[in-house]
């Protein structure tokens, strides 16, 4: 049985690194064998984002997919400062999951730009905007367990992997801490998981890729009471170390979280708006 504590010798087996070569980097051990606790020395400045007084912009951001002739976004901005939570809500079909893949760059804008904006103390551009790039942005589909494709936990979570990649390694053991799968095994089936454990999986997938902007598409459906309670409990969590941009339905739910929301009308505009609770 692998659990959390079992990475450096899966490592060693499964991806080509030596187990000494751990005495270097930033695990260390509370305790021995199988019982033995491993953490990770430097998680803040793992998930650190790039400035104290960086946004994620959007500015009018068009969209209209190939070969057709109507505009799904229209003329689209926003701002989302760093370690933020923000929240778009709205009628089904009105071009809120379109906007997300947009972010994660599964689809380019028609027009806009898609940004990340460094500012001073003053509250002015201290220097040019950066494009944001996808292999920043993590994205949770809607019901992401219908995507998992391994056998066993830790396969999931080290799917698509390069070998001999020791800083995969240690973001591994931070996701795992993260959102609390150090507590089962590792080599359980994902789809015998509960539905919350299985969100926990879904979460954890994108925070080994050590993400500045996490997109969450509806998390919150399809759970027991329970299990919504438990990811909003998570969500709460992460929020400190990440910004987060979240579509969804559940308001009420995630109310007390939402530093900033919007939204999406039919036609694809969006406003910035309160919650309707």
């Amino acid at each position: 049985m692998k659990t959390a504590v079992g990475l450096v010798e899966y490592a060693t087996i499964c991806c080509g690194i030596p187990g000494a070569g751990f005495r270097h980097n930033r695990f260390h051990a509370d305790g021995m064998g199988s019982g033995a606790q491993w953490r990770v020395c430097s998680k803040a400045q793992a998930l650190r984002i790039s400035s104290d007084h960086s946004c994620f912009e959007v500015r009018r951001v068009n969209y209209r997919p190939p070969g057709t002739e109507n505009y799904l976004l229209n003329e689209v901005s926003f701002s989302l400062p760093e370690k933020s939570f923000g929240l778009i809500f709205g009628r089904s079909g009105g071009g809120k999951t379109t906007l997300l893949h947009l972010l994660a760059g599964l689809s380019k804008p028609t027009s806009g730009s898609i940004i990340i904006q460094r500012y001073g103390n003053d509250g002015n551009p201290c220097q040019l905007p950066e494009p944001l790039a996808p292999e920043r942005v993590g994205m949770v589909f809607q019901f992401p367990e219908r995507y998992f494709l391994a056998d066993t936990i830790i396969e999931e979570l080290t799917f698509g992997w390069p070998k001999q990649n020791a800083d995969h390694l240690l973001n591994l053991q931070y996701a795992i801490n993260a959102v609390g799968l150090n507590t089962i095994s590792l080599d359980d089936d994902p789809h015998s998981l509960s539905g919350g454990y299985k969100r926990r999986l879904a979460l954890a997938f994108q925070l080994v890729r050590m993400p500045k902007l996490l997109l969450l598409d509806e998390p919150l459906a399809g759970l027991d009471w329970k299990a919504r309670a438990d990811v909003v409990k998570l969500l709460k969590h992460l929020k400190k170390e990440l910004t987060i941009l979240v579509v969804s339905h559940d308001l009420k739910e995630l109310a007390s979280l939402v530093d900033r929301s919007w939204r999406m009308q039919m036609g694809g505009i969006l406003k910035e708006e309160a919650i309707p609770l």
